[in-house]
């Protein structure tokens, strides 16, 4: 826990580096961000995204966890407003009607992963017998446990918690960990770099035959410069199609029946573009 000396010069830091990027000063915003991180090590303001944004430091491999739940912990009780109305998110409806579309797709043991307040939840609720719902931040998960679309509910952060599935699964012979048929991560991927975590970790815990569906941030070729992620100037990551599908052949989804490019959502009145995935395991 931070002091409450430590967070005034966190806030005032970060408040000043804001200021400085927005009037162009970069070195200055660079130099205070950096400042941040000194205080903060486990960078709840999520300044190293923000220099990694500004190509003024090194990208991290996934968006900080304290960063991610200070964030939508301070969001959760107005997260479906600015989400679905202001900034037009409806990744989890296409994603329904995706999946209602397919008669295959119905399946005993649902996870969802950054769940949120539960949009997948009730969108998704249908098509599965039993769902657990992941998410990083607690007061989402009360807001999700609040709509009752799930039958059982973590605060966990995504790969963590697949990591811990995985091993409770090996020591446990009741089958109360079993492996799920539908892994779900719709606006997970943006908040992570690396993928190969997440994917081993999902293919770990899906039953063969089963389905992992996602959404993923992407940008034009050239910006990604031949790699296979980066940091955006909206300070999420987005991820080339080609290093998509590599994960996905690489940890056994090798049959993707959709590989959808869509609008992710708007930024400053900006379309956002990405991909929708939906891949079996072989």
């Amino acid at each position: 826990m931070l002091s409450d000396i430590d967070f005034n010069r966190l806030s005032d830091a970060y408040n000043r580096a804001l200021e400085a990027e927005k009037a162009g000063d970069r070195e200055d915003a660079a130099a205070l961000y950096r400042t941040c991180l000194e205080i903060d090590p486990e960078d709840r303001c999520g300044a190293s995204v923000r220099l990694a944004a500004m190509d003024l430091g090194d990208a991290p491999d996934k968006a900080p966890d304290a960063y991610v739940a200070t964030l939508f912990d301070q969001h959760a009780e107005v997260f479906d407003e600015i989400l679905t109305g202001q900034l037009g998110y409806a990744v989890p409806m296409k994603l329904a009607e995706i999946l209602a579309a397919d008669p295959e797709a119905r399946f005993a043991r649902m996870l969802d992963l950054g769940c949120g307040t539960g949009l997948s939840g009730m969108t998704l609720g249908a098509l599965c017998e039993h769902a657990t719902g992941v998410d990083i931040s607690e007061k989402m998960v009360d807001q999700a446990d609040e709509r009752a679309v799930y039958d059982a509910l973590f605060v966990n952060e995504a790969v963590h918690f697949l990591e811990e599935w995985e091993k409770a699964r090996d020591q446990d012979a009741g089958g109360d960990y079993a492996p799920f048929d539908l892994v779900v991560a719709t606006d997970v991927l943006p908040y992570m770099g690396a993928l190969e975590p997440l994917f081993a970790g999902v293919a770990a815990n899906t039953n063969a035959g089963g389905c992992f569906a996602f959404s993923s941030e992407t940008m034009a070729d050239d910006a990604f410069a031949g790699r296979p992620w980066k940091v955006t100037p909206n300070q999420r990551f987005a991820h080339s199609s080609v290093y998509l599908k590599e994960m996905l052949e690489e940890h056994g989804f090798s049959r993707v029946t959709a590989f959808e490019p869509i609008t992710v959502r708007s930024e400053q009145g900006e379309p956002i573009p990405g991909w929708l995935v939906v891949a079996w395991k072989d």
